[in-house]
Order: C-alpha cells, then sequence, then structure tokens
C-alpha cells in the first residue's frame, strides 16, 4: 500500500532567509494557453476500493486501516464523508448509519460510473484537467490503477474534460528504471485519446516527488534528470511536482535538485501542510509565490502553484475563506493556472469533491465532521462551486477580489 506524501514541514526561518519577495505583478506564463496552462487542475487519486466491487485488488483500499476488513468507527481510514447520494453502485461499511438513518456506504474508484460521476463534477464545475495520481504499478496496486486509468480515459472522452499521467515516485525504489517501462508500455497508449491533455502541441506527463527531503524519494539527482530528459526526448512536456522551497533549495528540498528543478517545462511547489490559515497563506505569497514566479518567469518555465480547500478534520476551511485567499493571492500576483490539491482525497480531509453538508450525512458517533464543522451551513458542491469562480479570477473573466464571491449554498 502507498504511504502518503503528506507532511508538514513548514515555513521555517531557513526558507524565509532565502527567500526574496519581488514587488509587482509579473510577466505572462511562458507558454500559450493549452490544457495546462491558463486551466485548473485537479488532481485524482482515483484510489478507492471496496469488497465486491470486482477490482483485482480485492480490499477495502484506502478506505479502512486494515483494508481485508470492512471500515467502521475503530477500522477507519477516512477524515472526510463524501456525499455518495449520485452514485449508482455503493457499498455497505460496517460504520453505524448516517445521522438522517441511512446506511452508510461509500464508493468505488474501479466502479466506471464512479469515474463518470467525478469528470461530469469536473466539466460543470470549471475543473479543465484531472491529473490522475500513478504511484508505483508494478506492485500489488498495479492491476486496480491500470483498470482506473482506462475508466478515467473513457469517462473523460464522454464528460469533455482533459486527463493526463501524474507519477509520484514516493516509494518506487526501482523508479529509475521502471517509470521508463511504464509508459513505454502501457501509458504512451492513453496519449491517442482526444482527451488526453497536451500542452504546446506535446502529451504532458507528472512527475511528482523529485528532490524531496526525505526516506520516501531517495533518487539521486543524475537518476531524476534521467527521467525528465527521457520523457522530453519521447516529446512529452514535463510538469515536476516539486518541494516548495525549491527554488533555493532548503528547508524540504535536498541539495543538488537545482538543475533537475529548473529542467521542468512547468513547476508547481507542493503546498499541503505548509499553510493552514489565510495568514499564513499570503505569508507563503510574499515568500514563495511571487519571487517563484519571477524565477520561473526569467527562466521560461510555467508556473502552477497549488490551491488547497485545507483540511476539514482539522478545521482549516473557515467555510471557504481558506481556500478563496489563495486564489486571490494567485490573481494578484498574475498566476494564471493552478493546481487544486487534491479533488477526490477524502482518507485526508483536502478534497473539494462532494462531501457531507451536516452530521445528518456522516456516520452516527463517527467524529467525522461535515462541511459546516464551522456552524456555516454549505452545500455538498461548495468547494467545486468556489474553485469554479477562483479559475475565473484567474483567467480574468470575473473581477480580481479577496472577498469571497460563492454563495456557501
Amino acid at each position: 500500500m502507498s504511504i502518503s506524501r503528506r507532511s508538514f514541514l513548514g515555513l521555517t526561518a531557513a526558507a524565509a532567509a532565502a527567500a526574496t519577495v519581488l514587488p509587482g505583478a509579473t510577466a505572462a506564463a511562458a507558454s500559450p494557453p493549452g490544457d495546462v496552462v491558463g486551466k485548473v487542475t485537479a488532481g485524482y487519486q482515483g484510489w478507492f476500493a471496496c469488497r465486491g466491487d470486482g477490482a483485482p485488488i480485492d480490499l477495502w483500499w484506502h478506505w479502512a486501516r486494515q483494508a481485508d476488513r470492512a471500515p467502521s468507527i475503530t477500522n477507519s481510514a477516512i477524515k472526510s464523508w463524501p456525499d455518495h447520494r449520485e452514485y449508482a453502485r455503493t457499498y455497505g461499511t460496517d460504520f453505524p448509519p448516517l445521522g438522517d438513518g441511512r446506511l452508510a456506504h461509500l464508493f468505488s474508484s474501479h466502479d466506471r460510473q464512479t469515474v463518470d460521476v467525478h469528470m461530469g463534477w469536473m466539466k460543470q464545475h470549471g475543473i479543465h484537467t484531472a491529473a490522475l495520481q500513478r504511484f508505483n504499478p508494478f506492485g500489488a496496486e498495479g492491476p486496480t490503477r491500470d483498470a482506473i486509468t482506462g475508466h478515467v480515459r473513457a469517462a473523460a472522452e464522454q464528460a469533455g474534460t482533459k486527463f493526463y499521467i501524474m507519477y509520484d515516485v514516493s516509494d518506487w525504489l526501482q523508479m529509475r528504471q521502471q517509470i521508463t517501462q511504464d509508459w513505454t508500455a502501457k501509458m504512451k497508449a492513453h496519449t491517442a485519446s482526444g482527451a488526453y491533455a497536451r500542452q504546446n502541441g506535446k502529451p504532458v506527463v507528472g512527475i511528482w516527488g523529485f528532490g524531496f527531503n526525505d526516506a520516501q524519494r531517495p533518487f539521486s539527482p543524475q537518476e531524476c534528470q534521467e527521467v525528465v530528459d527521457w520523457f522530453k526526448g519521447q516529446g512529452c512536456y514535463v510538469m515536476g511536482g516539486v518541494p516548495t522551497w525549491w527554488r533555493d533549495g532548503v528547508d524540504d528540498s535536498r541539495p543538488g535538485f537545482a538543475g533537475v528543478y529548473r529542467s521542468f517545462d512547468m513547476i508547481s511547489p507542493w503546498l499541503v501542510g505548509r499553510i493552514g490559515t489565510a495568514a499564513q497563506a499570503d505569508d507563503f505569497h510574499n515568500r514563495a509565490t511571487v519571487p517563484d514566479l519571477a524565477e520561473c518567469t526569467r527562466l521560461g518555465i510555467d508556473y502552477q502553484p497549488c490551491t488547497l480547500p485545507g483540511d476539514l478534520q482539522l478545521g482549516q476551511r473557515v467555510h471557504g475563506d481558506f481556500m478563496w485567499r489563495q486564489f486571490y493571492n494567485h490573481a494578484r500576483a498574475g498566476v494564471t493556472s493552478t493546481y487544486i490539491s487534491m479533488f477526490d482525497e477524502y482518507n485526508e480531509g483536502n478534497q473539494i469533491a462532494k462531501t457531507a453538508e451536516s452530521a445528518a450525512h456522516v456516520p452516527t458517533g463517527s467524529g467525522i465532521r461535515a462541511l459546516d464543522e464551522d456552524g456555516v451551513a454549505c452545500s455538498s458542491d461548495y468547494y467545486l462551486r468556489l474553485t469554479n469562480d477562483g479559475g475565473r479570477m484567474l483567467r480574468g473573466e470575473r473581477p480580481v477580489t479577496s472577498v469571497r464571491p460563492t454563495p456557501t449554498r
């Protein structure tokens, strides 16, 4: 089972000292608008399965800590409860009934209809592209991930959205040899789809995790550079999910990766776990976003910062004000592209997909917070609507404002 990429690496004094604030708006993106530049992209895990769904993995994948047993109050990997009313097929759990008496069911990403629903939500709410996460596919998870990739392709084609493969190299010890093998043997075939995202006429490939200063990604700069160069040699536009402090190579970045980072076509610094309040978002804007964008503009690299709704279970969301502050900061910096972290991350509380609105929609006694956790009622689709409004502001389709325009219901 994959280990979460999330870890808390705060805005340290070292990073603060290294960062330089540059005034004013910056130049336009290096590339013209395409399927990622000038668009809203959402990270899509697609990593949920249930016993009885026909998935090869045959586990409660990412729903339960002990995945061979049904999720329950004592066996849960869930931080936010999904609103499951639009799924044609769901799976019973050992949780108590919801507050309104309905049985506590969960969806499976292995069901094509589930992915159809998700791509439909993206299309409806201005999320142009899904970055389908692909962890090490050579282990037990591989066949299930392969099947879900096919579902994402078919659903994107049906909905009229785009998708691309984003490799997460966490805990993938044979990454250097296997990532190119996987692309050649399996994933490259998906670029034939009209729904596969392209930028500057090239198929987009994302690589998340090079250079992070932790044991999950122990690869050398040389190994990583070889991979980036290989994908570019295949004619791909390569997006890099890089450490927060990539520009100066400090804090969450290991030294020696400056050339690797600057060889990506697009840079997207990671943000989850780094900020949790509007004040921290403003601090990050000054110390990271503005100088990061200036550096990317100088080098001719496209820049796509993260935007996150916040961990619902930790009470970070403030009924959308936290997320809107990030959209506003991006817009006033001159950013036109953003990466939503993430679309369907119910097991980490950082999802924008439809979520339980109130205690009536979560299992009784579970302690799982609903969207009204701070006393403000929010519709289950609220963060999708907020994302749509934020994307429109980045594209200049609505005025730049620090005041959240999206009604909570």
